[in-house]
């Protein structure tokens, strides 16, 4: 029998508690859909100001504009302060943002009556906890990676996937316990509903923060501030001594020029890099989800939106579970591909269900099937292929710029989805649908396959390029 190259309890625990960063980021992101209807009721009764949908709306997604900042600051984060000490710094950012939320009057004003100063004050909170996401998204991807064997690096990384979607599931669940019996609106809900929602995520950021002291910096930030015999202790553990020098060898070797410029291998990594992150949102997948309740409502689905919940909920895991144990196998392009062919073909079908009338299960299907696609491909495989794709060199600014795209494209396609379909449903979803036509064809023609590889081996493949 062939003894293991690899220590896998070792990596499992690691890999376990950076994924928690990723379910803070499902947690987060997710709160507010639990909340918003109690703060709307809180916030529309201040006296010296009017609350209207606008302000709502900022306020319900104001976190995203503290997503693009992270996701633009984690490179710098990375390279001042690790990859490990920044997640600790975004396991700090979530506690004070959970605290802020549930009581935004501290110290400045009074508990229980709304003013524009505690509405600012609160968005500030959630643009903190933005940041905390935004960090977050990138760097434990790109931990992860850096710890992970080459041979099961997709794994490892799709596993975040699995926990942002888990942390989804687990704040629909907290906030189902905190309203009991009560509804989203009622005054118990407008009172104090909201702000146990928003609290709740201090215990998980509390623990992911602990937990934290307890993994190791990965090996390849360790090489480049010049530990190397840190390095190599920690590859020692994950690999075994005779595989740990020879991957130290293999990273001082891609490491020695510690202060290389961003397109020191060219302006092609950078932009396929970005162009993952574009097309990731720019299929519409936000869009898509956002609207699903109201296409099972309009077709008459019994449950509506909380059976779509539900199902979208179980999908959602299921078609992860199959990406995190095929990507290894696969590799990361057929997947992309397949799952850009199968994203298009549900987009298609829901455009021509909105624009034809048609009723019942088809447009049900359709998006579950187009739910289902993302899961098993661009939703984790972008991820994956954002933290290994880039020299070690340069990973910590090429992914915060990825990301930060990301998150700019995120904003752009959830903002301008309500006017696109009030203006036609056919042109909204068909658009997404040529998006995935055009995203197929871009990993087809220009996206390299990673699988395998070791991230030392990116240096060799874009230098030759």
């Amino acid at each position: 029998m062939k003894k293991k190259e690899y220590n896998s309890l070792y990596i499992l625990c690691i890999t376990l508690v950076a994924t928690l960063g990723g379910l803070l980021f499902g947690y987060d992101t997710a709160v507010i859909s639990g909340a918003e209807k109690g703060l709307e009721g809180f916030f529309a009764g201040a006296s010296d100001f009017q609350y209207n949908k606008l302000l709502h709306g900022i306020t319900s997604s104001s976190a995203l504009i503290g997503c693009v900042i992270g996701g633009i600051l984690s490179g710098f984060f990375a390279q001042r302060l690790g990859r490990r000490n920044s997640l600790r710094f975004a396991s700090v950012l979530f506690f004070l943002s959970a605290l802020g939320s549930y009581f935004p009057e501290f110290l400045f004003f009074e508990k229980g009556l709304p003013t524009s100063g505690l509405l600012i004050t609160f968005n500030l909170y959630r643009v903190l906890g933005g940041i905390g996401v935004g960090l977050a998204s990138a760097i434990v991807p790109m931990y992860i990676a850096e710890i992970a064997p080459s041979k099961i690096r997709g794994t490892l990384v799709s596993c975040n996937q699995f926990a942002i979607i888990f942390g989804m599931l687990v704040v629909y669940f907290v906030n189902f316990l905190i309203l009991g019996e009560h509804k989203p609106a009622d005054d118990w809900s407008i009172a104090t509903g909201w702000r146990y929602m928003f609290v709740s995520e201090a215990y998980v950021a509390a623990v992911f923060g602990i937990l934290l002291f307890f993994v190791p910096k990965t090996p390849r930030y360790l090489v480049l501030i010049n530990q190397h015999e840190k390095a190599l202790s920690i590859l020692t553990k994950i690999n075994g001594a005779n595989k740990a020098k020879e991957i130290l060898a293999d990273i001082k070797a891609t490491a020695s020029e510690k202060s290389e410029k961003l397109f020191k291998y060219g302006i092609s990594v950078i932009v396929i890099g970005i162009l993952l992150s574009v097309f990731q949102q720019a299929i519409g997948i936000n869009a898509v989800l956002y609207y699903a309740p109201r296409i099972f409502d309009s077709v008459g689905v019994e449950g509506g939106g909380m059976a779509q919940t539900v199902i979208m909920g179980i999908v959602n895991i299921v078609f992860t579970v199959i990406a995190i144990v095929t990507v290894d196998k696969f590799g990361r392009k057929p997947l992309l591909m397949i799952g850009s062919v199968g994203m298009a073909a549900g987009a298609f079908a829901v455009a021509l269900c909105d624009n034809f009338g048609v009723k019942g299960i088809v447009p049900v299907v359709s998006v579950i099937m187009y739910a289902a696609f993302f899961m098993m491909s661009w939703g984790p495989i972008c991820w994956v292929l954002i933290s290994e794709i880039f020299p070690n060199t340069i990973r910590g600014r090429a992914v915060a710029l990825a990301v930060a795209f990301q998150w700019v494209f995120n904003f752009i396609v959830s903002s301008t989805f309500q006017p696109l379909y009030k203006f036609s449903p056919m042109v909204a979803y068909g658009l997404y649908g040529i998006m995935c036509v055009l995203a197929f064809i871009f990993v087809w023609k220009w996206v390299p396959e990673t699988k395998g590889k070791t991230l030392e081996d990116m240096n060799k493949l874009w230098s030759k390029k």
